[in-house]
């Protein structure tokens, strides 16, 4: 074998376990998320899975009726829906046990959906399930796995794009701070709102690499353009299809990659004519969710003054109302579950903040003026891009805004922290990487399985009683809260460390070493985004 082959070789191998392995462990996390909570208990999950049942079989935009608020849609028989399903809801101190359970006969064949003229792709790629079986329950259950695994795959991609390059140093942490247990838990439930996340930070990270790959200055970048574009191309689609507002915010990720990259790189990046066939693509898939939204009024009607707080306001009024309301959507996009009604222990939330913080911190203090430039900005997009977003539409909607909508915006705020700590202008906190690393993922490691287990308590006996009532709790998830909350630790643990140790490797100074002469960058990098 030529000795040029070798680091081919194995730079194909780093490829594809760095998209295998993190999808086998994100799978497993947010299929235990399907599976820990009871069915509906998700915000808006009952609408969202009501329109795929129907619009697999046929039913793409619900029917007006007379006296109906919503588009109907109809029900097939074994997934008749019963109100008393979501009996729980906004009561914490108590179980799921008086649920309902779906599709017992006892409920109504249709429902009225405040999603059913949405855009139809995310109810097609999770909706399918239902057409396998007549029971209600196994059917919401089926499409939560199939939107577990399809979030899964796309949280990978953006897992291969950072940590496929050799210039990845803190990126284990910061894919580790994406993946939160709130992204997982949107992740494997029945709600567009999880791809739409998925999406965006396979975005993020694909599209970086790939104007990094445009970069004359770089020439280790892991993955191939082609790889890299295939990514970004099904990314931006699927994040321009979620909802309604999905063309803005791929205009967004866009415009800010392009300026955390640099001149030299973007102007790379749009001279190469091949550029333009990839954004053709794209413009097509946005230019359907322009359409679709347009043609069938996807964005909503003009709300009532009693549909939510400010309808009619001015946008001066809906920005500062976002504002003073900021901190309770950070709060909401590290973890408040259910329809908003299962915060965290505030304790809880200081393991996340910890890391999260000393992460941006690094970024700002020690890896030159454009990391600090960048990270500040993205803290300040985070903040006002929603505030202006919401405050433009106040007048026709209300203020309707919840953390989770943000979440696109918040998981750009570790990525590109990391990024820029990895980036040369980082090289004087190398030393610190591995360790910093090692500690932040272990809270990490700590946080997800409390949250999980927080979420196990409220929905098996609710908060009105103690601990030890769990072990006879009212209500039970699938397999039993303690076997899911077992897995979910172990899982959440080999993640940890298996990251742990891609940032001790990426921290070895023998990666920075130059590839044997003659050793052209296109045969070490991977030829197809999962190394096969």
């Amino acid at each position: 074998m030529p000795i040029t082959e070798l680091p081919a070789r194995a730079d194909r191998r780093r490829t594809a376990s760095a998209f295998w392995i993190p999808f086998a462990f994100l799978a497993l996390l947010s299929t235990l998320w399907a599976l820990a909570s009871p069915l509906f208990s998700v915000p808006d999950e009952n609408a969202h899975a009501a329109k795929a049942i129907a619009q697999v079989r046929g039913q793409v935009i619900g029917a007006v009726e007379p006296g109906a608020k919503y588009l109907v849609v109809d029900l097939p028989p074994g997934y008749h829906y019963n109100h008393s399903a979501m009996c729980f809801l906004f009561v914490p101190e108590d179980s799921a046990h008086c649920a309902a359970h779906f599709g017992d006969g006892t409920g109504s064949a249709t429902f009225d959906t405040w999603v059913g003229a949405y855009n139809p792709i995310y109810y097609y790629l999770v909706g399918w399930p239902t057409l396998l079986t007549d029971h209600g329950e196994a059917g919401v259950y089926g499409m939560r796995i199939a939107s577990a695994l399809l979030c899964s795959a796309m949280l990978a991609f953006a897992f291969q794009a950072a940590l496929s390059s050799r210039r990845a140093r803190w990126l284990p942490l910061g894919l580790m701070l994406v993946a939160g247990p709130m992204v997982l838990y949107l992740a494997g439930s029945v709600n567009p709102n999880g791809l739409e996340i998925a999406a965006a930070a396979a975005l993020w990270a694909a599209l970086l690499r790939l104007l990094e790959r445009h970069d004359p200055r770089i020439d280790d970048v892991g993955l191939s353009r082609g790889s890299l574009w295939g990514i970004v191309t099904v990314s931006a689609i699927l994040l321009a299809n979620a909802r309604s507002v999905g063309p803005l915010w791929v205009v967004i990720v866009l415009a800010a990659c392009l300026a955390v990259s640099g001149l030299a790189a973007t102007k790379a990046f749009f001279i190469r004519p091949r550029t333009y066939i990839w954004v053709g693509i794209i413009a097509v898939g946005m230019l359907f969710s322009g359409v679709w939204t347009l043609a069938t009024n996807g964005a909503g009607g003009q709300a009532g003054a009693n549909d939510a707080p400010l309808v009619g306001a001015s946008v001066v009024s809906g920005v500062a109302g976002m504002l003073r309301r900021t901190p309770g959507y950070l709060q909401q996009g590290l973890g408040v579950f259910g329809w908003l009604d299962t915060p965290l222990p505030w304790m809880l939330y200081a393991l996340v903040v910890v890391a999260l913080g000393v992460l941006v911190i690094l970024a700002v203090t020690g890896a030159g003026r454009r990391a600090t430039v960048v990270v500040v900005c993205a803290l300040t997009g985070a903040v006002l891009v929603p505030a202006i977003v919401q405050g433009v539409t106040i007048s026709r909607t209300g203020l309707i805004w919840q953390g989770r909508y943000g979440l696109f915006l918040y998981i750009a705020v570790p990525l590109l922290a990391a990024w820029m700590l990895s980036r040369p202008a980082g090289r004087r906190l190398d030393f610190l990487s591995a360790r910093v690393s090692w500690i932040g993922l272990g809270l990490c490691a700590l946080f997800g399985p409390l949250a999980f287990f927080t979420v196990l308590r409220r929905f098996t006996t609710g908060f009105g009683h103690g601990i030890g009532a769990m072990f006879s709790p009212e209500w039970q998830p699938p397999l039993g809260w303690l076997a899911l909350l077992m897995i979910y630790a172990v899982v959440t643990a080999g993640f940890a460390v298996w990251l742990g140790f891609r940032a001790r490797d990426a921290a070895n100074p023998a990666d920075d070493l130059e590839a044997p002469a003659g050793l052209r960058a296109d045969e070490r990098i991977a030829s197809n985004p999962v190394g096969a």
